[in-house]
C-alpha cells in the first residue's frame, strides 16, 4: 500500500528536476529559477502550509496522498500566472495566514473529509500562495523559469510533510494520532500568530 501511495510522489519529483535542468539555459533562466525556488522556503507562512498539505495529505490516506499536493501545486501555478500579469487578489495575506490556521486545526481536531472537499479546501487556498509568489517575482527573472522554480520548492516541502506523516504513522496509531494533533496544534498557533503580525 504504502508503495503504491509513494510511486506518483516519485514521478513528480523526477519530473521536476528533469524541468529544473531546462531552466538552467541562461543567467535570467537561472536567476528565476533561484528567486522562484527560494521563494516558498524563504518565507514561516507559505512553509508552513505547504508542509500542513503533506501532513493532512498523509492523515486522510488514499489517493488523498499524491491528490492534495498535485492540486496545490497546478492551482498555485494558476495563482502565480495570475500575479504575474497583475491580476488584483483581494487579501492574499490573510489567505495565507488563513490556510495555516485551517490547515493546522484540521490537523488538530483529526478532521476526515472525502479527498474531493479537501482538494477544494487546498486548491482554495493555494491561490493565494500562489498569487503572493507570482507578485513578487524579480522584473529580471524569466517567468517560467521562475515558476518551475517555486513550483518544485512547494513539491518539495509537501514531500517533507508527506515524509514526517509517514515517519509517524509508522510508530503506530495512538501515537501518529497524538503527534498529528500536536503538530496541527502548533501549525494553527504559528499561523494565528501570523494573522496578528506576531510573527
Amino acid at each position: 500500500m504504502k508503495h503504491r501511495a509513494v510511486w506518483p510522489i516519485s514521478v513528480m519529483a523526477l519530473a521536476a528536476s528533469s524541468l529544473a535542468a531546462f531552466a538552467h539555459t541562461g543567467v535570467d533562466d537561472t536567476h528565476g529559477f533561484m528567486h522562484g525556488l527560494l521563494h516558498p522556503i524563504g518565507g514561516l507562512d507559505h512553509t508552513l502550509a505547504m508542509v500542513a498539505v503533506g501532513l493532512f495529505a498523509v492523515h486522510l490516506g488514499g489517493r488523498a496522498l499524491w491528490l492534495l499536493p498535485a492540486t496545490f501545486v497546478l492551482i498555485m501555478t494558476a495563482g502565480g500566472i495570475l500575479g504575474m500579469n497583475g491580476v488584483e487578489i483581494p487579501y492574499v495575506e490573510v489567505g495565507i495566514a488563513a490556510s495555516v490556521v485551517a490547515l493546522g486545526l484540521m490537523l488538530a481536531s483529526g478532521t476526515t473529509i472525502p479527498a474531493g472537499l479537501a482538494m477544494g479546501i487546498v486548491g482554495f487556498f493555494a491561490i493565494f500562495h500562489g498569487h503572493a509568489h507570482g507578485a513578487e517575482m524579480p522584473a529580471s527573472a524569466s517567468g517560467l523559469s521562475y515558476a518551475i522554480g517555486f513550483m518544485m520548492a512547494t513539491a518539495a516541502l509537501h514531500g517533507i510533510g508527506i515524509g514526517i506523516g509517514l515517519a509517524i504513522a509508522a510508530a503506530g496509531r495512538k501515537m501518529s494520532v497524538r503527534a498529528a494533533r500536536i503538530s496541527g496544534g502548533a501549525i494553527a498557533l504559528a499561523g494565528v500568530g501570523l494573522l496578528a503580525g506576531w510573527l
